[in-house]
Protein backbone atom coordinates (compact mmCIF):
# COMPACT_ATOMS: atom_id res chain seq x y z
CA UNK A 1 0.00 0.00 0.00
CA UNK A 2 1.58 3.37 -1.08
CA UNK A 3 0.12 6.19 1.09
CA UNK A 4 -0.93 9.82 -0.31
CA UNK A 5 2.17 12.12 1.86
CA UNK A 6 1.41 15.41 0.24
CA UNK A 7 -1.10 17.36 -1.83
CA UNK A 8 -0.13 20.99 -3.56
CA UNK A 9 -1.54 23.02 -5.95
CA UNK A 10 -0.77 23.42 -9.90
CA UNK A 11 0.15 26.49 -11.78
CA UNK A 12 -3.02 25.12 -14.03
CA UNK A 13 -5.89 26.07 -11.81
CA UNK A 14 -7.40 23.33 -11.32
CA UNK A 15 -5.05 20.51 -10.98
CA UNK A 16 -2.76 18.89 -7.83
CA UNK A 17 0.03 17.38 -7.97
CA UNK A 18 -0.21 13.85 -5.44
CA UNK A 19 2.98 12.42 -4.03
CA UNK A 20 3.01 9.00 -2.60
CA UNK A 21 5.61 8.12 0.39
CA UNK A 22 7.25 11.29 -0.36
CA UNK A 23 7.31 10.94 -4.00
CA UNK A 24 5.43 13.22 -7.16
CA UNK A 25 3.18 10.21 -8.45
CA UNK A 26 0.82 11.58 -10.56
CA UNK A 27 -1.37 15.36 -11.36
CA UNK A 28 -5.04 15.06 -11.31
CA UNK A 29 -8.20 17.55 -11.93
CA UNK A 30 -9.71 18.75 -8.92
CA UNK A 31 -13.00 16.43 -10.24
CA UNK A 32 -10.66 13.41 -9.83
CA UNK A 33 -9.04 14.44 -6.83
CA UNK A 34 -12.52 14.68 -4.77
CA UNK A 35 -13.77 11.88 -6.60
CA UNK A 36 -11.52 9.10 -5.15
CA UNK A 37 -11.05 11.50 -1.85
CA UNK A 38 -7.29 12.07 -2.20
CA UNK A 39 -6.46 13.30 0.70
CA UNK A 40 -3.28 13.00 2.73
CA UNK A 41 -2.92 9.91 4.49
CA UNK A 42 -5.72 8.12 2.06
CA UNK A 43 -3.51 4.73 1.17
CA UNK A 44 -3.79 3.52 -1.98
CA UNK A 45 -3.09 0.17 -3.66
CA UNK A 46 -1.55 -0.46 -7.09
CA UNK A 47 -4.74 -1.29 -8.93
CA UNK A 48 -6.63 2.10 -6.94
CA UNK A 49 -3.37 3.92 -8.47
CA UNK A 50 -4.02 2.62 -12.00
CA UNK A 51 -7.74 3.46 -11.72
CA UNK A 52 -7.24 6.65 -10.77
CA UNK A 53 -4.59 7.08 -13.61
CA UNK A 54 -6.86 6.13 -16.25
CA UNK A 55 -10.16 8.16 -14.82
CA UNK A 56 -7.77 11.32 -15.12
CA UNK A 57 -6.49 10.31 -18.71
CA UNK A 58 -10.01 9.54 -19.63
CA UNK A 59 -11.50 13.04 -17.70
CA UNK A 60 -8.66 14.92 -19.93
CA UNK A 61 -8.87 13.09 -23.45
CA UNK A 62 -12.91 13.86 -22.81
CA UNK A 63 -12.34 17.59 -21.87
CA UNK A 64 -9.71 17.88 -24.86
CA UNK A 65 -12.32 16.60 -27.72
CA UNK A 66 -15.04 18.85 -25.91
CA UNK A 67 -13.05 21.97 -26.52
CA UNK A 68 -11.97 20.62 -29.77
CA UNK A 69 -15.69 20.20 -30.83
CA UNK A 70 -16.57 24.02 -29.13
CA UNK A 71 -15.24 25.19 -32.50
CA UNK A 72 -16.97 23.66 -35.11
CA UNK A 73 -19.12 19.81 -35.40
CA UNK A 74 -16.14 17.23 -35.93
CA UNK A 75 -16.64 13.61 -37.22
CA UNK A 76 -15.21 10.46 -34.92
CA UNK A 77 -11.46 10.34 -37.16
CA UNK A 78 -11.06 14.28 -36.45
CA UNK A 79 -11.59 14.16 -32.87
CA UNK A 80 -9.75 10.40 -32.43
CA UNK A 81 -6.41 12.41 -34.58
CA UNK A 82 -6.79 15.70 -32.43
CA UNK A 83 -6.77 13.40 -29.28
CA UNK A 84 -3.56 11.17 -30.48
CA UNK A 85 -2.34 14.00 -31.40
CA UNK A 86 -1.76 14.97 -27.26
CA UNK A 87 -0.66 11.90 -26.78
CA UNK A 88 -3.83 10.52 -25.20
CA UNK A 89 -3.69 6.67 -24.38
CA UNK A 90 -5.86 4.45 -26.68
CA UNK A 91 -8.01 3.41 -23.93
CA UNK A 92 -8.77 7.22 -22.81
CA UNK A 93 -9.10 8.26 -26.63
CA UNK A 94 -12.18 5.34 -27.07
CA UNK A 95 -13.70 6.42 -23.92
CA UNK A 96 -13.90 9.91 -24.58
CA UNK A 97 -15.45 9.23 -27.89
CA UNK A 98 -18.02 6.66 -26.61
CA UNK A 99 -19.16 9.65 -23.86
CA UNK A 100 -19.37 12.02 -26.45
CA UNK A 101 -21.42 9.72 -28.49
CA UNK A 102 -23.88 9.09 -25.92
CA UNK A 103 -24.24 12.55 -25.12
CA UNK A 104 -24.98 12.67 -28.64
CA UNK A 105 -21.65 15.54 -29.20
CA UNK A 106 -20.20 12.78 -31.47
CA UNK A 107 -22.27 11.42 -34.30
CA UNK A 108 -20.94 10.77 -38.10
CA UNK A 109 -24.49 10.56 -39.55
CA UNK A 110 -25.09 14.04 -38.03
CA UNK A 111 -22.00 15.21 -39.27
CA UNK A 112 -22.32 14.38 -42.78
CA UNK A 113 -26.18 15.39 -43.14
CA UNK A 114 -24.98 18.97 -41.68
CA UNK A 115 -21.80 19.33 -43.71
CA UNK A 116 -23.56 18.11 -46.94
CA UNK A 117 -26.79 20.98 -45.89
CA UNK A 118 -23.75 23.61 -45.37
CA UNK A 119 -22.62 22.82 -48.83
CA UNK A 120 -25.76 23.25 -50.34
CA UNK A 121 -26.32 26.65 -48.64
CA UNK A 122 -23.19 28.28 -49.23
CA UNK A 123 -20.47 25.62 -51.10
CA UNK A 124 -20.00 25.12 -54.26
CA UNK A 125 -19.09 21.33 -54.84
CA UNK A 126 -21.04 18.60 -55.96
CA UNK A 127 -21.57 14.83 -54.75
CA UNK A 128 -18.66 13.52 -55.60
CA UNK A 129 -16.71 15.93 -54.10
CA UNK A 130 -18.47 16.21 -51.04
CA UNK A 131 -17.98 12.31 -51.05
CA UNK A 132 -14.21 12.58 -50.89
CA UNK A 133 -14.34 15.31 -48.02
CA UNK A 134 -16.18 13.04 -45.99
CA UNK A 135 -13.94 10.06 -46.63
CA UNK A 136 -11.19 11.94 -46.02
CA UNK A 137 -12.75 13.01 -43.04
CA UNK A 138 -12.94 9.11 -41.76
CA UNK A 139 -16.58 8.89 -42.01
CA UNK A 140 -17.53 5.44 -43.10
CA UNK A 141 -18.70 5.15 -46.91
CA UNK A 142 -22.23 3.76 -46.29
CA UNK A 143 -22.98 6.87 -43.84
CA UNK A 144 -21.82 8.90 -46.97
CA UNK A 145 -23.65 7.50 -49.55
CA UNK A 146 -26.88 7.38 -47.34
CA UNK A 147 -26.78 10.82 -46.66
CA UNK A 148 -26.13 12.08 -50.57
CA UNK A 149 -28.68 9.90 -51.05
CA UNK A 150 -31.40 12.04 -48.92
CA UNK A 151 -30.76 14.84 -51.81
CA UNK A 152 -32.00 14.40 -55.24
CA UNK A 153 -30.69 16.42 -58.13
CA UNK A 154 -32.32 19.54 -58.05
CA UNK A 155 -30.86 19.85 -54.11
CA UNK A 156 -27.72 20.73 -55.97
CA UNK A 157 -28.97 23.45 -58.26
CA UNK A 158 -28.28 26.32 -55.81
CA UNK A 159 -24.48 25.14 -55.54
CA UNK A 160 -23.86 24.47 -58.87
CA UNK A 161 -25.19 27.78 -59.81
CA UNK A 162 -22.49 29.91 -57.38
CA UNK A 163 -20.09 27.76 -58.81
CA UNK A 164 -21.23 28.90 -62.44
CA UNK A 165 -21.38 32.33 -61.61
CA UNK A 166 -18.20 32.97 -59.92
CA UNK A 167 -16.79 31.50 -63.25
CA UNK A 168 -18.38 33.82 -65.07
CA UNK A 169 -17.10 36.57 -62.67
CA UNK A 170 -13.82 35.56 -62.46
CA UNK A 171 -12.99 34.99 -66.73
CA UNK A 172 -15.15 38.43 -67.77
CA UNK A 173 -16.39 38.13 -71.52
CA UNK A 174 -16.04 34.93 -72.99
CA UNK A 175 -17.97 33.50 -76.08
CA UNK A 176 -21.40 31.81 -75.50
CA UNK A 177 -19.53 28.52 -76.00
CA UNK A 178 -16.61 29.16 -74.20
CA UNK A 179 -18.93 29.83 -71.47
CA UNK A 180 -20.92 26.93 -71.47
CA UNK A 181 -17.37 24.66 -71.92
CA UNK A 182 -16.00 26.34 -68.87
CA UNK A 183 -19.09 26.08 -66.89
CA UNK A 184 -19.66 22.05 -67.48
CA UNK A 185 -15.40 21.75 -67.66
CA UNK A 186 -16.03 23.44 -63.86
CA UNK A 187 -18.77 21.68 -62.89
CA UNK A 188 -17.40 18.37 -63.20
CA UNK A 189 -13.67 19.09 -61.59
CA UNK A 190 -15.98 20.30 -58.53
CA UNK A 191 -17.97 16.79 -58.27
CA UNK A 192 -20.81 17.30 -60.48
CA UNK A 193 -21.74 14.51 -62.67
CA UNK A 194 -22.15 15.06 -66.02
CA UNK A 195 -26.00 14.58 -66.17
CA UNK A 196 -26.14 17.41 -62.89
CA UNK A 197 -23.76 19.59 -65.15
CA UNK A 198 -26.49 19.57 -67.59
CA UNK A 199 -29.11 20.65 -65.27
CA UNK A 200 -27.52 23.23 -63.94
CA UNK A 201 -25.65 24.71 -66.87
CA UNK A 202 -29.50 24.50 -69.07
CA UNK A 203 -30.65 26.05 -66.01
CA UNK A 204 -28.86 29.51 -66.50
CA UNK A 205 -29.17 31.87 -69.50
CA UNK A 206 -25.20 31.74 -70.36
CA UNK A 207 -25.77 32.97 -74.28
CA UNK A 208 -24.80 36.34 -74.56
CA UNK A 209 -27.01 38.57 -76.82
CA UNK A 210 -25.42 40.10 -80.27
CA UNK A 211 -23.44 42.89 -77.76
CA UNK A 212 -22.33 40.58 -75.22
CA UNK A 213 -20.83 38.62 -77.91
CA UNK A 214 -19.19 41.49 -79.81
CA UNK A 215 -17.72 42.45 -76.78
CA UNK A 216 -16.22 39.19 -76.11
CA UNK A 217 -14.62 39.08 -79.67
CA UNK A 218 -13.46 42.24 -79.80
CA UNK A 219 -11.58 41.80 -75.95
CA UNK A 220 -10.57 38.09 -77.11
CA UNK A 221 -9.58 39.18 -79.89
CA UNK A 222 -7.07 42.14 -79.25
CA UNK A 223 -5.31 40.24 -76.27
CA UNK A 224 -4.68 37.30 -78.53
CA UNK A 225 -3.61 39.68 -81.83
CA UNK A 226 -1.29 41.42 -79.55
CA UNK A 227 0.22 38.26 -78.34
CA UNK A 228 1.70 37.51 -81.94
CA UNK A 229 2.65 40.83 -82.76
CA UNK A 230 6.05 39.82 -83.86
CA UNK A 231 5.16 37.19 -86.30
CA UNK A 232 4.41 37.85 -89.76
CA UNK A 233 1.17 38.80 -90.90
CA UNK A 234 0.12 35.38 -92.22
CA UNK A 235 1.10 33.37 -88.91
CA UNK A 236 -0.03 35.93 -86.89
CA UNK A 237 -3.37 35.88 -88.68
CA UNK A 238 -3.31 31.72 -88.08
CA UNK A 239 -2.92 31.61 -84.89
CA UNK A 240 -5.21 34.37 -84.53
CA UNK A 241 -7.86 32.70 -86.42
CA UNK A 242 -7.05 29.22 -84.13
CA UNK A 243 -6.72 30.88 -80.74
CA UNK A 244 -10.72 32.17 -81.12
CA UNK A 245 -12.17 29.37 -83.01
CA UNK A 246 -10.62 27.13 -79.47
CA UNK A 247 -12.54 29.27 -77.64
CA UNK A 248 -16.01 29.40 -78.98
CA UNK A 249 -16.51 32.07 -81.83
CA UNK A 250 -17.71 30.73 -85.17
CA UNK A 251 -15.64 31.33 -88.62
CA UNK A 252 -17.86 34.09 -89.47
CA UNK A 253 -17.37 36.04 -86.23
CA UNK A 254 -13.66 35.90 -86.52
CA UNK A 255 -13.38 36.88 -90.12
CA UNK A 256 -15.48 39.80 -89.09
CA UNK A 257 -12.14 40.41 -86.61
CA UNK A 258 -9.72 39.69 -88.93
CA UNK A 259 -11.38 42.06 -91.65
CA UNK A 260 -10.94 44.82 -89.44
CA UNK A 261 -14.97 45.22 -89.11
CA UNK A 262 -14.87 44.99 -85.25
CA UNK A 263 -11.53 47.97 -84.84
CA UNK A 264 -8.91 48.88 -86.52
CA UNK A 265 -6.23 46.15 -86.85
CA UNK A 266 -3.42 48.92 -87.86
CA UNK A 267 -4.47 50.52 -84.54
CA UNK A 268 -4.47 48.05 -81.99
CA UNK A 269 -1.91 49.26 -79.67
CA UNK A 270 -4.14 51.63 -78.76
CA UNK A 271 -6.18 49.30 -77.21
Amino acid sequence: MAVITKVSTQKRKGYFNIFLDNQFAFGVSEKILTEYRLFKGTELTDEQIEEIKQAQADSRATDLAMNFLSYQPRSVYEVLQYLNKHEINPEAQSQAVATLTDLGYLDDKKYSELFIKNNLRVGKDGPNSLKNKLAKKGVDPEIIQNCLAEFDDESWQEAGVRLVHSLIHQQGKLATKEIIRKAKTKLLSHGFSSELADLIVDSLDLTNDDNEQLEALKKQGIKVYKRYRNEDDFTRKQKVKRYLYQHGFSSNEIDTFLNGEIIDLSEIDEY
